[in-house]
């Protein structure tokens, strides 16, 4: 006679190969924002996995905790860092190779040992192993068994931190530029480019207004190119150049004629 076919096991048959895929993937692909993007499919198939075995306690912390706080960590760290940035090969660290090798061995086994104590163990089940609820029993476990592993456990992950933080620092390869670095770097790029030394000229000067979309005007009337901007052009924000210069040419007109607009007003 064929079993009924449970929900946990209909998770675990969906989920499995999704998860595998997932986390050989995370390993694989070149791009750490893809990486952190598969490791958040990981996290969240496992928190299902929490749910359809009555463990609600580990479900919500496994999308507030890990999904949510962990991976956004994650990604705040790919953005400061950089999306395009090599790893370097230099080992800050002596040692580094042959300590992670051992502690991948040491995983191994551990994982081996799980998975072989789920498979011939015999398990007492949920109901008989936390009868007063999984939150409550999680915490008998983590603050009175397993205390002294949790705190060990917490320790490690300080000090992973801490490490992870110096093995991202990078090493500054050329001299940090002075100001007169930059002043001769400036020199050099107007005597072979042409490019001018000084800042741009400002938004407004020797226009009708002092504002940032009335691009600064020159001896002959002519709007300074350099002085609109590339978003405000793009917009189509920035005062048009012909109307500009009909002002500029009315203003002369009548300075030349010896009327002045403001005495006019004034009568």
């Amino acid at each position: 006679m064929i079993g009924l076919v449970t929900g946990p096991q209909v998770a675990f048959w969906l989920l499995a190969p999704v998860m595998i895929l997932a986390a050989i993937g995370m390993v694989l692909v070149r791009k750490a924002v893809h990486s952190a993007l598969l490791l958040a499919t990981v996290m969240i198939c496992l928190a299902v996995q929490y749910a359809a075995q009555d463990a609600p306690f580990l479900f919500a912390v496994q999308i507030i905790v890990y999904t949510g706080a962990i991976l956004m960590l994650f990604l705040f760290v790919l953005m400061l860092v950089g999306v395009d940035a090599s790893d370097s090969l230099v080992e800050t660290i002596r040692g580094q190779r042959l300590l992670a090798g051992i502690a991948f061995l040491g995983f191994g086994t551990l994982l081996v040992a799980a998975v072989g104590n789920a498979i011939y163990g015999n398990p007492t089940g949920l109901a008989d192993a936390q009868p007063d609820g999984n939150p409550k029993g999680i915490a008998q476990l983590l603050f009175g068994k397993y205390v002294f592993a949790f705190e060990v456990t917490s320790a490690l992950l300080i000090t992973a931190a801490m490490g992870a933080m110096m093995l991202a620092h990078r090493e500054r390869l050329t001299k940090k530029k002075t100001q007169r670095d930059h002043a001769e770097e400036r020199i050099r790029k107007y005597a072979e480019q042409g490019i001018h030394p000084g800042p741009l000229p400002t938004p407004g000067v020797l226009a009708r207004h002092n504002a940032v979309d009335t691009p600064a005007l020159l001896p002959d009337g002519s709007i300074a190119p350099t002085s609109v901007s590339r978003v405000l052009q793009a917009r189509g924000t920035v005062f048009p150049e012909a109307e500009e210069r009909a002002d500029v040419e009315e203003v002369r007109a009548l300075t030349n004629d010896g009327e002045y607009p403001l005495e006019e007003e004034n009568k």
